[in-house]
């Protein structure tokens, strides 16, 4: 193995470690917290997470293997069930955060209207269907024999040996990524770019209220004066970072892996076998970042986390305190003594 090779493998251990890490852990506060359960955007969050962590544990160690030792992980009739795994995992996580974003989309733009508008039962139909359409596509590929190693990525993913059925196979690669990275992309934007909208729109209504105060209070102290000033930016700008946080980092660890496979449908064109493994990583690491996008940055999520650890501390305290006297009574001098 060259460096960049050793590089790359210690980038995958890396994903795998965080990405197991924070999925479990938002899978605790899932399990923990009754009033996220109870919230329609935690059937999402948990499916996405679900999503995750079967990658982690079934795709991400595969990859290493294969980038290890060069050389396909397993038997072929495996390997095509870790393919299908695979395609179908991707794309119902892309497809469960673009649900996330119609959600919030619902949720901002028609508050009142809300809870008569996503339901648990609504919530459930969306998630049927992005369990059809990855079951869908994931199907069609492994019936077709398009699911295989591909030496370019280390991993069982989608892959066509064949020659004979390479038209074919193109058209299923342009539908699948459309259906799938673009459709998704599209609802990020459309919705996240309308929250946005209507977000600005309140801070501007804000602004304006806090600017008269600010006027008719004539006497007020200049450093207060300009707290509030500082605090009218820091709210424009905390909607916008958000939104550009939901849609750069889908760009950014899927885009890559996405053109990639685009590109790789011109024989034509060369691609680094090494940057075909970092565009894989890239994808990867989708899975080690969602949980702090979606869900541990959240309020919620932390009072949740704080709240676990505090109880598991003051269990061990509590476990020390009597183990304490007991101890004590033991090492007591006797009468007879």
């Amino acid at each position: 193995m060259d460096t960049a090779e050793v590089l790359l493998s210690v980038l995958v251990v890396v994903i795998i470690i965080v990405s197991l890490l924070s999925n479990v852990v938002v899978l605790i506060c899932f399990l923990y917290n009754p009033e996220i359960r109870k919230q329609v955007p935690g059937l999402f969050n948990l499916n996405l997470t679900f999503c995750n962590l079967l990658l982690t544990v079934s795709n991400m160690p595969l990859t290493l293997v294969g980038l290890v030792s060069k050389a396909q992980p397993g038997g072929d009739s495996f390997c095509q069930i870790v393919g299908f795994l695979e395609t179908f995992l991707s794309t119902n996580s892309m497809l469960s955060m673009a649900a996330l974003s119609i959600d919030r989309w619902i949720a901002v733009v028609f508050p009142l209207r809300y809870h008569s508008k996503m339901r648990h039962r609504d919530a459930a139909f969306v998630l049927g269907y992005t369990w059809a359409h990855s079951v869908s596509f994931s199907t069609v590929a492994a019936c077709l024999s398009w699911v295989g190693y591909h030496r370019l990525y280390a991993s069982c993913t989608l892959s066509n040996p064949r020659a004979s059925s390479r038209t074919q196979f193109v058209i299923f690669t342009v539908f699948f990524h459309s259906f799938t990275f673009l459709l998704s992309f599209i609802v990020l934007c459309f919705t996240y770019l309308k929250v946005l909208k209507v977000a600005r729109f309140h801070c501007k209504r804000i602004d304006v209220i806090t600017m008269q105060t600010l006027v008719l209070l004539v006497d007020i102290h200049p450093s207060v004066r300009q707290r509030c000033l500082e605090e009218q930016k820091r709210r424009r700008q905390r909607a916008s970072r958000k939104i550009s946080t939901f849609i750069g980092t889908f760009m950014l660890c899927f885009a890559p892996y996405v053109i990639t496979r685009i590109v790789e449908l011109f024989p034509a064109v060369p691609i680094n076998p090494h940057w075909g493994i970092v565009s894989k990583c890239l994808a990867y690491s989708k899975a080690a970042c969602d949980p702090f996008v979606y869900s541990l940055l959240r309020h919620q999520y932390k009072k949740t986390c704080t709240d676990i650890i505090n109880k598991m501390l003051k269990r061990s305290s509590l476990n020390a305190s009597e183990r304490a006297p007991q101890h004590q009574g033991n090492n007591l001098p006797t009468a007879e003594g």
